[in-house]
């Protein structure tokens, strides 16, 4: 991982900018394509196209967009759909706080640049082991991402439009698919595989007897309820330690 205070190597030439780039569109055009199931997702759950693309444009994090739109098509109320898409979405935040240190872009470009930081914008600059070839991941990765999601949306919305009834052809599953297609990589450790799993358990345990869009903010739960049995299990060997 790259460290905050990285600086431009003099040495840094093309051959290993090229590889930068190339891992960077090879992640934004994986998970670009992705937007045509949330354009049909979206049509499905009742947006128009316009509604649709505005939000692929304006709110671009996927997950959080995904979970809104569920949240409606399982007949949610607005707020309570929107809230749990909010809390999905507040993860950025902190990857925020990570990248401003390592990209140190000029203060005029940092709100602009703030609506790349994403899942995969992040992952492929703290990937860098420079600041050249981290601003290079998030710049290339953010930008094809944004292009291609925001492309693909439309088409999606379109095609649902054209197609009519999505849960006839099955497509009302593509929205959960793809979701759970892009976080299933990203449990690497025993701890969010552990939140992943409560976090399931909870929605699902949850959701014939709620309003559809509370299971979500319920199964949000499963992070403080693991980190706080983690952060007792740690004190407590501490404690054992020093006896």
């Amino acid at each position: 991982m790259a460290e905050a205070g990285a600086v431009v190597e003099p040495g840094s030439g093309a051959a290993p900018d090229r590889a930068v780039v190339r891992d960077a569109l090879g992640v934004g055009v994986a998970v670009g394509l992705s937007g045509f199931a949330f354009g049909v997702t979206s049509a499905g759950a009742g947006l128009s196209a316009l509604q649709t693309c505005a939000l692929s444009l304006l709110v671009f994090t996927g997950a959080s967009q995904f979970a809104l739109v569920g949240a409606l098509a399982g007949g949610g109320n607005p707020f309570t759909a929107a809230a749990g898409a909010f809390f999905l979405g507040t993860r950025n935040a902190f990857y925020g706080l990570r990248l401003s240190q390592l990209l140190a872009l000029p203060r005029f470009v940092r709100p602009f640049a703030a609506h790349w930081v994403i899942d995969e914008t992040a992952a492929v600059s703290l990937a860098q082991s420079s600041r050249r070839a981290a601003r290079i991941g998030f710049t290339v990765t953010g930008l094809t991402l944004y292009m291609l999601w925001n492309l693909t949306t439309l088409l999606g919305a379109l095609g649902a439009e054209a197609i009519g009834d999505t849960d006839a052809w099955g497509l009302d599953a593509a929205g959960p698919a793809v979701f759970l297609a892009l976080l299933a990589p990203m449990l690497r450790t025993t701890t969010e595989r552990a939140v992943a799993g409560i976090a399931v358990v909870l929605g699902l345990g949850f959701l014939p007897v709620l309003p559809a869009g509370v299971p979500v903010l319920v199964a949000a739960l499963a992070a403080p309820a693991v980190l706080w049995l983690q952060g007792r299990r740690t004190g407590a060997g501490r404690k054992g330690a020093r006896r």
